[in-house]
């Protein structure tokens, strides 16, 4: 299992292989094995391989190919309907219409859905998250009928690769590991901890194709812009709220 989280690499190319049942209840099971609130398992999956059904996630999903490519799509739900139901049907009172209920959720789905991963690529298949998600939680509301205090937080595309992309670089650990407290990062501390990705070859391509100064413009003014996210952030908020979870 080391090595897999080793090589992992997210595939945007797939093969129109089926995805054998049995291997994909085998990765489900290892989904619900992952670490959960109380044992209560609040989050759902839904797996989904209608073509016409993927069709209509592609276009939430901004028509990126890999959901029409890979055999299987996985969304990941924040999902506290079942207990709920659950405690109101064994003479309980039920107080989890809030958003400390909400994240609670989020997280036991995007720790199964990565046990899920594991599982997926220790299998030889390969995955892609799709941050569209919580961009289009609205419209995968609609597409999947997902009822109160179900919403979606994660979707995978899942299938048998059809390409072998490089490893994509990551930071020194000291960019993420705190010993014992937090501490702050100087000016130094921040050139020091991007400068390999400041220097690579790649970065260098990205700047001259989008004709920036800087790797941070890319990010603030081409990929993730500050218009976006208040846009989105704005949008999932309300998805949060009509589906039950803003009463606090």
């Amino acid at each position: 299992m080391i090595d897999t989280i080793f090589n992992h690499r997210s595939i945007r190319k797939y093969k129109s292989d089926p995805v054998p049942e049995k291997v994909l209840d085998e990765i489900l099971k290892a989904g619900s094995r992952a670490s959960t609130t109380g044992n209560m398992q609040v989050y759902s999956a839904i797996v989904t391989r209608d073509e016409d059904l993927r069709k209509q996630l592609w276009e939430a999903h901004f028509k990126q190919d890999m959901v029409l490519q890979a055999p299987v799509h996985l969304t990941f739900c924040a999902d506290f309907r079942r207990f709920t139901k659950w405690c109101e049907q064994r003479k309980a009172d039920p107080g989890y219409d809030n958003f400390l209920s909400f994240f609670t959720a989020a997280i036991d789905a995007l720790l199964a859905s990565q046990n899920v991963v594991l599982a997926a690529e220790a299998h030889g298949l390969g995955i892609c998250y799709l941050g569209t998600a919580t961009y289009m939680a609205d419209r995968i509301v609609e597409i999947l009928d997902l009822p109160e205090y179900v919403v979606p937080v994660a979707c995978l595309a899942v299938g048998y690769p059809d390409e072998e992309p490089l490893l994509t670089d990551r930071l020194p650990m000291e960019a993420i590991i705190h010993q014992e407290k937090y501490r702050d990062f100087q000016p130094e501390d921040i050139d020091r901890i991007y400068k390999e990705r400041e220097e690579s070859d790649e970065t260098k391509e990205l700047l001259e194709i989008n004709k920036k100064e800087t790797l941070a413009q890319i990010f603030t003014d081409n990929r993730y812009t500050k218009k976006d996210n208040l846009h989105f952030s704005k949008q999932f908020l309300k998805t949060i709220e009509r589906q039950g979870f803003m009463n606090q």
